[in-house]
């Protein structure tokens, strides 16, 4: 499977019917099967060529003991210049979108900066920015301006200082942050326990659904794309964040790395009740 943030992201909003475009660095064989994968789903992709492989990770799943076993590779190092090629990549693709989405952790070689770079081009060209990071490459980001951040719970707590997993010191932390002017809103990811949507409009609780995952990976690039999707298309911030845990959920009910499938989807979003919390 093709993976990555960012990679997993857009095939999710294609699965979805969205229209997308991806922009990520290509190096090496693995490079060449990455791209080839990627037009296999029907993702359109504006590629930078660079002199180290692609990486490869992989996912073992123990049929005798039900775990789930997940080796992660070192990433190859981007040069400045290959850095700037991505930029330059993805200031071509926002000339014709209304979300630039960026997820993922950065590669080496890239400054903690790379990503606030990349607000910057969605802010030129008049556009919503949607990150998914941590640590300092998420707080260089939010100096520089982004619409909506999607953190998992230890995420949210690194940034906010939330010492606790309760709703309402999770809500009061977060609606301290969306006050401050640091983001607009923010999709927190809870697992099985749904997500909170915290933004200058109020606060959306979405209940998760009770479902024994055969696989944990992709669900929350499955939440992430979906609510993305959905937001693009119009949709009222309950429906959008219906879409979310639905793909969330959906991603959970298959092997390996595999992402939400859009009938899943359609099949449980009418299970996901979604109240907003005075």
């Amino acid at each position: 499977d093709p993976g990555g943030g960012g990679i997993n992201v857009a095939r999710v909003i294609r699965r979805l019917g969205g229209s997308v475009t991806a922009v990520y660095p290509v190096g090496g064989a693995m490079g060449h099967v990455l791209h080839r994968l990627m037009d296999r789903e029907g993702v359109d992709s504006l590629t930078v060529t660079t002199t180290e492989e692609t990486r490869q990770n992989i996912t073992v799943f123990d049929e005798e003991t039900a775990r789930q076993f997940r080796f992660v590779m070192p990433g190859p190092a981007l040069s400045a210049a290959e850095l700037a090629a991505c930029l330059d990549q993805t200031a071509r693709a926002v000339e014709h979108s209304t979300w630039l989405v960026a997820s993922g952790s950065l590669p080496g070689g890239a400054p903690e900066t790379a990503f606030a770079d990349v607000a910057r081009i969605a802010a030129r060209a008049g556009i919503m920015m949607a990150l998914d990071t941590s640590g300092p490459a998420l707080k260089a980001a939010l100096k520089a301006g982004v619409r909506l951040i999607k953190p998992n719970l230890r995420e949210f707590q690194e940034l906010t200082g939330a010492d606790s997993a309760s709703d309402d010191v999770l809500i009061a932390a977060g609606r301290r942050y969306v006050a401050s002017g640091a983001v607009e809103a923010i999709a927190l990811t809870l697992g099985p326990g749904g997500a909170l949507l915290i933004s200058r409009d109020g606060v959306l609780r979405a209940e998760g659904l009770a479902i024994e995952p055969v696989s944990v990976v992709g669900a929350g690039d499955s939440f992430f794309g979906a609510f993305v999707a959905a937001t693009a298309a119009g949709k009222a911030p309950e429906e959008a964040l219906r879409a979310g845990v639905a793909a969330g959920s959906a991603a959970l009910m298959h092997p390996g790395t595999e992402l939400c499938r859009a009938a899943d989807a359609a099949r449980l979003m009418p299970r996901i009740t979604v109240r907003r919390l005075a």
